[in-house]
């Protein structure tokens, strides 16, 4: 493509910035300002060149920078480009249900229940409830689609009492943390979070929608309500092409 978008925009040879850091604020500005829109080709290596006046070095330190922001990304042999806006996401960071997240960001999600039913608690739910192994469990798989494409696969575990009345509940499109607000007043006033890089199994790839060996975030997570009894585990698969979480340390 021609540097259109970039026509009117110089470097400072004055400045004590780096150019390096300068083209990257350049480009950073235009994809920001919306010169330049998302999955639009950036000029190559040869025309940045030539209309800033740099070396190659200084064009390749300023296209790593934007990828490592997340502002472009490249394909081999075809160049840079401009990366979709991912929305943020914070139920990681609180206690906010996935779906009350979405919702406060203006997305919109459905939620396929794909199992529900009783079981007995293996090591790792009895440990993260503090129940004992083999207490009966409730267990909820579930598939939430956001703005019409598959991103998060959750498998809940409750310990049935108080909560055997989910056996025979309409979950389907539902937040459970509401439900579990409504029927049982338990809301989750904490939890702990554990997050790692996995590649998915066939079957969770396929339910996903993603090109084999793509990864995704696992996320474990145990939430305990006002008495600070853990009333929640659940271990979740999330897409991350389309999204970013957000975490605030204050």
């Amino acid at each position: 493509m021609s540097g259109a978008s970039l026509r009117d925009l110089q470097l400072d040879r004055a400045s004590r910035d780096p150019l390096w850091v300068q083209l990257s604020g350049v480009i950073r500005g235009a994809i920001q300002s919306g010169k330049l829109s998302a999955d639009q080709a950036l000029p190559s290596e040869a025309e940045l060149i030539d209309r800033f006046g740099v070396s190659r070095t200084v064009v390749r330190e300023a296209l790593a920078d934007l990828v490592q922001r997340g502002l472009i990304y490249k394909i081999r042999a075809k160049g840079s480009f401009v990366a979709p806006t991912r929305r943020d996401l914070g139920f990681i960071g609180s206690t906010l249900g996935s779906s009350d997240d979405l919702l406060a960001a203006g997305r919109s999600s459905a939620t396929r229940v794909l199992s529900l039913g009783e079981g007995q608690a293996d090591s790792a739910e009895a440990g993260a409830l503090r129940i004992p192994e083999g207490a009966p469990v409730i267990r909820i798989r579930r598939l939430r689609s956001v703005d019409g494409t598959p991103a998060l696969l959750v498998q809940t575990t409750l310990p049935k009492e108080p909560f055997s009345g989910l056996l025979k509940s309409n979950l389907e499109n539902r937040s459970l943390y509401e439900h579990l607000r409504r029927h049982y007043g338990v809301a989750p006033v904490g939890a702990d979070r554990w997050i790692q890089a996995v590649i998915p199994s066939d079957e969770e790839t396929a339910l996903l929608e993603l090109p084999a060996g793509s990864p995704v975030l696992h996320i474990e997570s145990i939430a305990w309500g006002a008495d600070e009894i853990p009333f929640e585990y659940y271990r979740a698969l999330h897409r991350t092409d389309e999204a970013r979480f957000y975490l605030g340390i204050r």
